[in-house]
């Protein structure tokens, strides 16, 4: 296993996903999307990119984090997927107990770094608008993906319901990013003689962009309903 890095460390690093490849292999990774749909302070880690990324060293990354060679790609893709989507969905559980335990008191709490009560208004406003589906569509939207599943336990959405929708769509979230990573990595070398290796930061800032992107559209051209004038004066 890579050695840690910790003396030239910077925070922003953590944005990186080639970050957690390079300096603790597996290992980070699955604290990383742990963290980041069962912690409220991860919700800046980079879940999409990092997976993509993953599914691009995969089979290294079986290898060394798990001391396997299957021999067979298609093998490490699936093993990994179903060690990380078992991160995710515990991750989800942790973030559920403590929008439960919790609720009431986070709508009252005071922003600070780790904490933006705006990103958990945004999650309760999603989950009001698609319900139970929140939680699938939520894995695939960076933020709020971190606030949905402590929403969900703040409405006390029933435990079984929340674990389906939780578990297919961690599932759904984890392969897709490991699957597009591993055979996008294979066709652009096939068909443009273009290494993703070698442009991990393209990548990012492409996976950044297309997931924000509703977020940005709601943010900036949603119209806001015009306040109705008093006119009882």
């Amino acid at each position: 296993m890579p050695d840690f890095i910790l003396l030239d460390f910077h925070w922003t690093q953590l944005l990186q996903p080639q970050w957690y490849i390079d300096n603790g292999g597996l290992w980070f990774i699955l604290f990383a999307v742990f963290a980041e749909t069962g912690l409220f302070a991860g919700f800046f880690l980079p879940g999409d990119s990092l997976l993509f990324v993953t599914g691009i060293f995969s089979d290294n990354l079986v290898k060394t984090g798990l001391g396997l060679d299957l021999n067979s790609s298609f093998l490490h893709l699936v093993l990994l997927g179903l060690v990380i989507s078992a991160a995710g969905i515990l991750g989800n559980f942790v973030g559920y107990w403590f929008g439960k335990k919790s609720g009431p008191f986070l709508f009252e709490r005071k922003d600070t770094f780790l904490f933006k009560k705006k990103y958990l208004l945004q999650a309760k406003e999603f989950y009001d608008k698609h319900g139970g589906g929140a939680i699938v569509m939520a894995r695939f939207l960076p933020i709020i993906r971190t606030f949905a599943p402590i929403v969900a336990g703040i409405v006390s959405m029933e435990k079984k319901k929340f674990t389906y929708y939780n578990i297919v769509g961690c599932v759904a979230w984890v392969f897709s990013m490991l699957f597009a990573g591993h055979y996008l990595q294979i066709l652009f070398l096939k068909w443009f003689d273009f290494d993703l290796k070698e442009h991990l930061e393209v990548i990012v800032i492409g996976i950044v962009l297309i997931t924000t992107a509703p977020i940005l559209i709601k943010l900036f051209f949603t119209k806001k309903p015009k306040s109705t004038p008093d006119i009882s004066a």
